[in-house]
């Protein structure tokens, strides 16, 4: 069986020969397409695994409050902030996957240089374990980052915020804003540095202060909620679900609950690459069905001849399946290949994208090289054009012997 099976290959892959110019262009916009939709695909990948990094860096792997926190409007700054933080988070940092619990403060008010008042959206943090854990998430445009044990109220700007009030790092500000009872309070504050976040629109409002000068400012000891960072992006569904059975009372959302911006691109590029993916498919499928087309059309008197000597409809069916694996399995080979090199290349020599639209800041560019992506792709392609030569040779191989040796 395997010697009549090799038997029929190397028949298939000399009738691909026989008429190289028309193989050769056959095979490259196979692998041209092939290229495309791996590239393509890559692209998507990295795109998405890129944000989900930052979604998960910025608010945690998991992000652990009371069940209002996430569903309700709050009245009162810290309405539905957590108690007993020192507590929980020794609970939370006894299971094996959480490397970091951060809480954190949210809030907004007014911010002023005394000549100029302006909204803030601040945020209160542990500075050491938010600026440790996170890596470089912000862009220091001057001065330095927060530091915990600070004996002055200290403050980080946003570089939009900071140009509007003309603040530089020294500059004492005065923080406003409604307090958990309600009241009105203020606090004097010095900048302590001015970051970007790369997105303008939120460099305008955004202010990071230390989680202590945030509860003396809102006079309170609870935080919005903890950020729950784990040991690999893996854990997130099965710490979720212990921690959801340890703290029935409260709410375990995951990143991706509040990463509304990866969900939209996500589907948007899905939609897109899709598309792309499923014409150049098409494309490749015609052009394989057209080079298949040709050649049984010029031998058609050939086949009637094998069939003459006794060989079945069957048989030249495969033989003709074979060629049209040969063309679409090479042409899907040399694109992987084409692809690969292209994106190993990337680490090699790097390239920068332009800023998209909302942000500042350019990132460069990476192609993610993903096995599952490669053998699907090759898999389709390869099934794809021996489909279409097995559908375009039906109807000759099954013709009158005598119709097929009159051809002309």
């Amino acid at each position: 069986m395997n010697n009549t099976m090799g038997m029929w290959l190397k028949f298939a892959i000399q009738n691909t020969l026989r008429n190289r110019r028309r193989s050769l262009v056959t095979v490259s916009i196979a692998a041209l397409g092939t290229a495309a939709i791996l590239l393509a695909g890559g692209f998507a990948l990295s795109t998405y695994q890129a944000l989900a990094q930052a979604a998960a860096r910025s608010s945690g792997h998991l992000i652990l409050g009371t069940p209002a926190q996430f569903t309700q409007d709050e009245d009162m700054p810290l309405q539905h902030g957590l108690d007993n933080v020192a507590q929980l988070r020794t609970q939370l940092l006894a299971d094996p996957a959480v490397r970091q619990v951060l809480p954190k403060i949210a809030f907004n008010g007014l911010i002023s240089n005394g000549d100029k008042s302006t909204i803030m959206m601040a945020t209160g943090v542990e500075p050491d374990s938010e600026f440790g854990v996170k890596g470089p998430f912000l862009t220091m445009t001057a001065g330095q980052v927060l530091a915990s044990g600070s004996t002055d109220a200290e403050v980080m700007l946003g570089a939009g915020l900071a140009r509007s009030l003309k603040a530089t790092p020294g500059s004492s500000l005065t923080l406003l804003t409604s307090t958990t009872e309600g009241a009105m309070n203020a606090m004097d504050v010095r900048v302590k540095g001015i970051f970007s976040t790369g997105v303008p629109d939120i460099d305008k409002r955004l202010v990071y202060t230390d989680i202590v000068t945030a509860q003396k400012l809102l006079v309170t000891q609870r935080v919005s909620s903890l950020g729950i960072f784990l040991d690999r992006m893996e854990s997130t569904e099965p710490v979720q679900q212990r921690l959801a059975a340890q703290f029935p009372q409260l709410t375990v959302q995951t990143w991706m609950d509040q990463a509304f911006f990866y969900q939209s691109v996500r589907d948007l590029y899905n939609r897109i690459f899709g598309a792309l993916g499923f014409i150049i498919g098409v494309i490749v499928v015609f052009v394989v069905t057209n080079a298949m087309a040709m050649a049984i059309i010029e031998r058609t008197r050939e086949i009637g001849t094998l069939r003459a000597m006794g060989t079945l409809p069957g048989q030249l069916l495969r033989t003709l399946a074979l060629e049209g694996m040969v063309l679409g399995g090479v042409g899907a080979v040399t694109g992987a290949a084409l692809s690969l090199g292209l994106s190993l290349m990337l680490y090699v020599v790097p390239v920068n994208m332009p800023a998209p639209p909302g942000r500042s800041e350019g990132y460069p560019l990476t192609i993610a090289i993903d096995p599952t992506m490669y053998i699907a792709t090759l898999a389709t392609m390869v099934l794809l054009t021996m489909l279409a030569s097995s559908w375009v040779a039906r109807k000759t191989v099954n013709m009158a012997v005598v119709d097929a040796l009159a051809h002309t």
